[in-house]
């Protein structure tokens, strides 16, 4: 059984390009889709409930190494738990660490000779195994970099932005009013169980792709604004 897993980060994403880029190469593919923003992996329910589901022989197709993991130590982790049940891991973007290329590599020994020269053709085969590996973490490293960088970039902004004396954030006793609030409200009035919905608080800020704390502050304006 194939499965293509796409993830976004918010609801405003656009996760089709994913989709399409999967099914491009694997037109019968199931397709898993998950909103998540972080980078733990055990937080995900879509991929908790795959990883339950597959079985040996079959594969799991991401876009990109950084849609499985963002975080090098937990995706590392999770490739060799997968290879070693036998689960076929591809990643478009990055085919050089496809599990497929990773036991080509492994099997591809070179052959001994019954000589000699038997122990420097074994320390060959073992830099070769340890290089595969190596590839394979060097692929989630860089997929974790790229969100700190990100973090970094964007902390980096604010401060210059405040070094510039421009207001950062809301004023105080001010109530701020953006364009994505008025559909996140009508979302929330839709789905929240609260407002008639049938999504608890957490189902309900994941579905709509903002933050806790958000999803709190627009549904007490909600509820401010029912009671006017």
């Amino acid at each position: 059984m194939e499965y293509g897993y796409a993830r976004i980060s918010t609801a405003k994403q656009n996760i089709e390009r994913q989709i399409r880029n999967i099914q491009l190469s694997y037109s019968n593919a199931h397709i898993v889709k998950e909103i998540f923003t972080g980078t733990k992996i055990q937080s995900r329910k879509e991929l908790d409930k795959l990883l339950k589901l597959v079985k040996e022989g079959d594969t799991i197709i991401f876009d990109s190494v950084s849609r499985m993991s963002r975080n090098a130590e937990e995706g590392f982790k999770l490739y060799q738990e997968l290879y070693h049940k036998g689960i076929e891991l591809v990643f478009l973007k990055e085919p050089h660490i496809n599990t497929a290329t990773y036991k080509n590599a492994l099997e591809s020994n070179i052959q001994m000779t019954g000589t000699n020269v038997d122990f420097i053709l074994e320390g060959i085969n073992q830099y070769l195994m340890a290089l595969a590996k190596e590839q394979i973490r060097l692929a989630f490293e860089q997929a974790e970099k790229e969100v700190q960088d990100l973090h970094q970039r964007t902390k980096e902004g604010i401060e210059t932005a405040r070094l510039n004396g421009k207001q950062i954030g809301q004023k105080k006793g001010a109530r701020l009013i953006v364009k994505k609030a008025a559909p996140a409200k009508e979302q929330i009035r839709k789905y929240n169980k609260d407002f008639g919905g049938q999504l608890n608080n957490q189902e309900t800020w994941e579905l709509i792709g903002i933050s806790k704390m958000t999803f709190y502050k627009y549904k007490r304006e909600i509820m401010e604004e029912m009671a006017e």
